[in-house]
C-alpha cells in the first residue's frame, strides 16, 4: 500500500480510537474487518501506529496544536517519526517542515503532565507509591509496548526443549526471571502457525500472571476453583499443576469469554477443567461447592491500570469513580469465593492494578472481616513452589506486588491466605 494510502487509514484508525467509547483492540480489530485488503504488515502499522498515540495522547496533542490539517493526521505523523521512508513518500513537504520543527523542541522542559502523559488522578496514585526516580522510571515502562511472554504447558514440554526450538526458528528468546515455566521474547514474532503453539506446547502468558498460579499452587487430585476465569489463561497454568488430575472449575460470567477459552482448552490436553457460566459471585452452582474446594484464586475484575503497556487507552478510559464501583464488586466476589474453601484450604486475590485502593485496601479489609483466615507470606509460598528470589517480589506486609519498571512483568497484586483448620 502506498504511503499516503496508509496515512489517510492511520488517521481514520486515530479518529475512532480516541473517541474512547470502547476497548481499543476491540475497536482495532472491527476496523480491520472492514478492511479486508490490508496485508500483515500494514495491519502491524496500523495497530501500533493507534496505540502509540493513545501512549503519548497529552504530548503529541499539545504539538499538534501548532500544525495545520486534522488533528488526528498531525498525531499519525507524529508517531511516524521513526519511519523516514514512509514519511518521506507519505507526507506533504510542508507537513516534513512541520515535524523537523516539533523534533527540536526540548521535552525535559515541558510541564510534567506533557511528559507523564498520565490524567492527573492516575499520576497522584503513582507518585504516593513511588518516589520520584520510580515515578519517572514507571512512566517510561508504560510508553513502550511490552515483551512477548509464554507459559510452557509442562504437561506436553519442557521449557529447555521450547527455548531449542525458538533458537533453530531464529527467534530470540530466554527463560523469565521468576516463573519456572516462563519464556520472554523481546520482539513480537508470529507465532500462531507455529507446532509449539498450535499442538498446545506454549500459551501467550504474562510472567505475573503466570506467578498467580504458581502462588495458588494447587496439587494432584486437588479440587480448585479459578473464579474469574476470563479466557482461561490462569486455568490452564492451574491445570498443568495439577498435572491434569483432580476437578478444576472455570467461572466467569461472561459466555464470550468462557468461549475463548475452548479452543485453548483443546491445545492443552488437559480434561480435569470444567468451564462453567455463572449469573454472578453468589449463584447456585458456586453455592453447591462451598466448604469443598482446596485452593480457590480470584483474579478479580479491576482497572487493568497495570497493563498500561498493553492497554493505553485504560489511562484514559478508568476514573476515580469505576474504581469506587469495582471496589464494591472486588469485596463482594471475595466474600463468595472464601465460602468455598474447606478448612485448611489456600484462597488468592489477585488484580492487575497498580491503584492501592484495589489491592491492600480490599486485602486488608477481607483479614479484619475473616479471622478464620490466615495471611501467609507470597514470598514464602512462591518459594516452595519454586520461584527464586521471591523475596524481590514481595512487600513488607507480605503481598506479591510486581511493578513493569522493576520486574519487566504488567503490574500486579495478589494476597494470600489459609483457612484455619
Amino acid at each position: 500500500m502506498h504511503p499516503k494510502a496508509l496515512l489517510d487509514l492511520t488517521t481514520q484508525l486515530i479518529r475512532e480510537v480516541l473517541k474512547l467509547d470502547a476497548p481499543a483492540d476491540s475497536i482495532v480489530s472491527y476496523f480491520f474487518r472492514k478492511q479486508k485488503a490490508l496485508g500483515q504488515r500494514e495491519r502491524h502499522a496500523l495497530a501500533e501506529t493507534a496505540y502509540a498515540v493513545l501512549r503519548q495522547r497529552l504530548l503529541w496533542a499539545h504539538l499538534a496544536q501548532s500544525g495545520h490539517g486534522p488533528q488526528e493526521r498531525r498525531l499519525a505523523l507524529l508517531a511516524w517519526q521513526g519511519l523516514p521512508h514512509v514519511l518521506k513518500n507519505g507526507a506533504t513537504p510542508d507537513e516534513l517542515a512541520w515535524l523537523a520543527r516539533t523534533a527540536t523542541i526540548d521535552r525535559t522542559q515541558l510541564q510534567d503532565k506533557l511528559r507523564h502523559n498520565l490524567p492527573d488522578w492516575l499520576a497522584n496514585r503513582l507518585r504516593e507509591q513511588l518516589d520520584d526516580e520510580g515515578f519517572w522510571a514507571l512512566v517510561e515502562t508504560f510508553s513502550a509496548s511490552a515483551p512477548l511472554d509464554l507459559r510452557v504447558n509442562t504437561q506436553k514440554a519442557k521449557r529447555e526443549t521450547v527455548l531449542e526450538t525458538l533458537a533453530a526458528a531464529q527467534i530470540e528468546a530466554g527463560p523469565t526471571p521468576y516463573s519456572t515455566i516462563g519464556i520472554r521474547i523481546p520482539g513480537k514474532p508470529a507465532l500462531q502457525k507455529m507446532p509449539i503453539y498450535t499442538e498446545g506446547h506454549v500459551e501467550v502468558q504474562d510472567e505475573g500472571s503466570q506467578l498467580l498460579s504458581l502462588l495458588t499452587a494447587p496439587k494432584r487430585g486437588e479440587m480448585v476453583v479459578d473464579f474469574c476465569a476470563g479466557a482461561g489463561g490462569k486455568t490452564l497454568a492451574l491445570g498443568a499443576l495439577m498435572r491434569n488430575t483432580g476437578r478444576l472449575y472455570a467461572f466467569d460470567v461472561s459466555a464470550h469469554r468462557l468461549d475463548n477459552l475452548k479452543p485453548r482448552l483443546a491445545r492443552s490436553g488437559l480434561s480435569n477443567v470444567y468451564a462453567t457460566q455463572i449469573a454472578h459471585e453468589n449463584d447456585d452452582r458456586i453455592k453447591r461447592l462451598r466448604g469443598k474446594i482446596d485452593r480457590v484464586l480470584v483474579d478479580a475484575p479491576c482497572s487493568g491500570l497495570g497493563t498500561l503497556r498493553r492497554n493505553p487507552d485504560l489511562k484514559w478510559r478508568q476514573s476515580p469513580k469505576a474504581l469506587e464501583e469495582l471496589k464494591v464488586k472486588q469485596t463482594a466476589i471475595l466474600d463468595s469465593a472464601a465460602r468455598l474453601l474447606k478448612p485448611g484450604g489456600r484462597l488468592v486475590y489477585a488484580t492487575c492494578s497498580v491503584i492501592p485502593d484495589e489491592n491492600e485496601g480490599i486485602a486488608d479489609a477481607f483479614t479484619a472481616a475473616h479471622p478464620d483466615f490466615v495471611p501467609l507470606n507470597a514470598a514464602e509460598a512462591l518459594t516452595s513452589a519454586g520461584v527464586e528470589n521471591a523475596a524481590k517480589l514481595v512487600t513488607p506486609a507480605g503481598h506479591l506486588r510486581l511493578w513493569p519498571h522493576l520486574h519487566s512483568t504488567d503490574g500486579f497484586f495478589a494476597a494470600v491466605w489459609q483457612k484455619k483448620d
